[in-house]
Parts: structure tokens; sequence; C-alpha cells
């Protein structure tokens, strides 16, 4: 007995299913891997708003973090989770995952339907036309998707991890300016009262007019370095509001006065250039891209000679005369194109994905020595300030006043010295500040969170605000 049309194409399309499986969407869209990574890399969850109710409930989370001074680690928690650009580009995990699913489903069958008219007779055509090309390839087309979900997860969490040490940058910078600001002030007021002293010796006839001068034009250069050191820090607060994400009230949150003070020991990273490989999530995404073009090669040659096969079911029927039933085959015919120009094309592209990984490589390598290096000199370099030159600042300052109070020296000298401790510690800020950015530089160059090193928050007091 002859199977009917119709049960045949079911017949079909059951086969194709055994051949491309079920594809379905994942409960966690693929987030969970990049959550877990920014935890290991950048030591803060992150999340993926769904809902409004995500959204109360972190506003609920932020006004408790706000109501403390931040830290750099919840300065990062807070930008993993509320900026909006990230949380734009975390929703490109949604799309590559709805594209895997598509790609794992066989595409509809079509029906056509005929009626004609003619002569007094009338014929009626049904066919039933499946993409038999959609369904050998699906398999392969399955599994290229898939690469490029598992390439996705990889970008997004690069992304997340450059907004991690852009925010940790943005914080240092925030916090050091906030300290010059406050040192400038005090540099300003010491400034106003040498004037002041300098304006009262002169009317006593005990300085001369071309001293008073220059302590009143080192009054003025002091409060424009208030101005100065307030625009700055101005804008590194608003770098780091914008990439905390807030707005309203919450531009409102509270720094500490000062830098972290400078580990014991810094990071002893000897094999910096096998971390960054191993790390770097640019490196990874480019051998996946690498993989996947080779997956698109293949897929390429196993088509070349087949670009239309469909194969449909047919029935026939009209005029009075028997019902037809059978199945229509088309192929495309191979006679001008062969195909020879996708594979070349296909080919150069591969070549093109391996030479841009080999480049990655090398771009991280490179970076991963510089950053390491810029690390370390910048760690001697804020050492070198607390430990050697803030000490004989202190020392110079201490014995000029011994010899001021000794009536060995002038007011100006001893004005002149304070000047001149000024521009150290000044310098020992930014050196601080230098080192503390360097350190998130090296992070991101290495891929994530670098090796502490033993005592990592221990530190000396570097006499700062001496």
């Amino acid at each position: 007995m002859t199977m009917p049309v119709t049960l045949r194409a079911v017949a079909v399309a059951a086969a194709a299913l055994a051949l491309t499986g079920c594809a379905s969407f994942t409960p966690d869209g693929g987030f969970d891997a990049v959550s877990q990574a920014t935890q290991t890399k950048a030591g803060a969850p992150t999340k993926l708003l769904r809902s409004d109710d995500d959204r109360r409930a972190l506003d609920a989370q932020l006004r408790a973090m706000l109501a403390q001074p931040l830290s750099a680690d919840d300065a990062v928690r807070i930008a993993l989770l509320n900026n909006r650009g990230l949380q734009a580009t975390y929703w490109d995990l949604g799309i590559a995952e709805a594209d895997l699913v598509q790609a794992g489903r066989l595409q509809n069958p079509a029906f056509g339907y005929k009626h004609t008219r003619g002569g007094g007779d009338t014929a009626i055509e049904r066919t039933l036309t499946f993409n038999l090309v959609g369904l050998i390839t699906a398999p392969l087309a399955t599994r290229i998707q898939g690469r490029m979900f598992e390439q996705t997860k990889l970008r997004v969490t690069a992304e997340a991890l450059k907004v991690a040490a852009d925010t940790r940058r943005a914080y240092y910078a925030a916090v050091a300016g906030t300290q010059a600001v406050e040192y400038a002030k005090q540099v300003s007021a010491a400034a106003d009262a040498s004037a002041e002293l300098a304006e009262r010796l002169r009317k006593a006839g005990n300085w001369s007019q071309y001293d008073q001068a220059r302590e009143q034009a080192f009054y003025a250069e002091a409060m424009a370095g208030v101005a100065r050191a307030s625009q700055a820090a101005n804008a590194a607060r608003e770098r780091l509001t914008r990439l905390l994400g807030l707005w309203g009230d919450g531009t409102q949150f509270r720094l500490p006065d000062r830098l972290p003070e400078l580990p014991a020991q810094p990071r002893d990273l000897p094999d910096v250039e096998r971390t960054a490989l191993a790390e770097r999530l640019d490196v990874q995404a480019a051998t996946r891209e690498t993989e996947h073009t080779a997956s698109t090669l293949g897929l390429t040659r196993a088509t070349r000679f087949i670009n239309v096969l469909e194969l449909g079911a047919v029935r026939e029927s009209g005029g009075g005369e028997p019902k037809e039933r059978g199945y229509e085959l088309t192929l495309e015919i191979p006679l001008f194109d062969w195909g020879s120009a996708r594979t070349v094309r296909a080919e150069a592209v591969y070549m093109q994905s391996v030479n841009r990984l080999a480049d990655t490589a090398a771009h991280a390598r490179s970076e991963a020595r510089e950053a390491y290096v810029a690390y370390r000199t910048a760690y001697d370099l804020a050492r070198h300030y607390r430990d050697v030159v803030i000490p004989l600042r202190k020392q110079i300052s201490d014995e000029t006043l011994l010899r001021y109070n000794g009536m060995l020296l002038s007011t100006f000298e001893l004005l002149a010295d304070a000047r001149e401790q000024t521009t150290a510690v000044a310098a020992a800020i930014d050196a601080l500040k230098e080192y503390w950015m360097a350190d998130a530089d090296l992070e991101a160059a290495t891929g994530g969170r670098a090796p502490a090193a033993n005592d990592e928050h221990a530190g000396h007091e570097h006499g700062a605000h001496q």
C-alpha cells in the first residue's frame, strides 16, 4: 500500500528533526558565564536587568552602597550593574542565543496551491516543499552559531572587564583629585598667611617691597592652583559618575579623603606574557573567531556544488481525470558557477583570521610587558617619594624652623623652604596616584586581577599631610 503524500511529508519532517535535534533557550541566556568571569577577573559579579523589579532591587542596593564612602571595589561593583551602556551590551547575548536557536530549527515547509480553469476543465495542483539543503546543513550551522554564541560571551565579558578597569582608573583619579584640592587649599591658606606677614614686615620697614611682592605672587599662584585642582577634580569625578551610571541624588556619592597607602611589596609577575595569553579575553575571542572561520570554510566546501536543492510532494487533480500523486525534485546544475570563487574567498578570510589572531597575541604580549614595567616603575617612584623625598623634606623643614627660631635664618628663607616642601608633597600625591592607575592598567593588560603581593594592603605613611 502506497503511503499518502501528506504522511510521507510528515515522515520527512520527523527525520529532519531527528537529525538536527531540538534547539531551546537556556535559563540564564549565557549570562552566568559572564557574571562568573567578572567575579573572577574584576572582583565583582554582574547581573542583567530584565525587569522593573530588577531595577528597583538595584536601586535599593545602590542606596545602601552610596550611604558610605566608596571604595574602589564598590565603584567597580556599581559600574558592572548600573552602567547602562554595559547593560545594552549584555543584551547581545540574547541576540546571539536567538540566532543559535534559530539555526537549530527547521525551515518551515512551503505549501503551494494552484487552481486553473479552461475549456470547461478545472485543474487543481497542491505541492508541499522542504528545503533539503537547510536540512542537511542544519547540524553544521548549529555548531557554527554555537561558536558565535561562545564568542559573544567572550566579547561581552571583555567589555564588562574594560568598564571595570576604566572605573578603577577613574576612581583613583577622582580620589587623587579630591586629595590634591585639599592640599592646594592648605597651600593657599599658608600662602595667604605668608603674604599678610610680608605686608606687615614691609610696613614695619623690615622687608623690601621686592620680597613682599614675591610673597604676593606666590599667594596669587596658590589661588590659581586651587582653581586648577578643583577643575581637574570635578572632571575626574564626572568621568567616574558616568561610568557608575549615576544621576540625580546619586551623584552626591562620597569618596575617601586620600588615596590608599602604597603596598609593602609590589606584585611579582615573572611570566607576565604567559599570563596575558592565557587570561586575556581578546586573545580567546580571536581564537574562537579563527575556529569559526574554519568551520565556515568547511560549510562552503560542502555546498559548493549544491546551491538549490528542494524536495516537494505533489498532488494534482482536475478535469475529471484520476488524481495524480508524486514528488518534485529541483536541483541547480553547476554549469556556469562551480563554486570555486566562494571557496577561494573563504580560504582568504580564514588566512586573514589566522594573521589577526597572531597580531592580537603579539599585541597582548607587548602590552603586558609594557604595563608591568610601568607598574614597577610607578611603584618604585611612589616608594622613593614616600621613603626618601618626603622624609628629607620634613627633616629640612624641621631644621629650617629650628634655625629660624634661633634667628639664624630669615623669614624669607623659612617661606622659601615651605614652597619647596609644597612642590615635593604635590609630586608625592601624584606619584601615588600614578601607581594605583598603573596597577589598574596591569590588571587590564593581563586579562584580570593580577596576583597580589604579600601584605598587599600594608603600607607606610608617606607624610603627604605633614
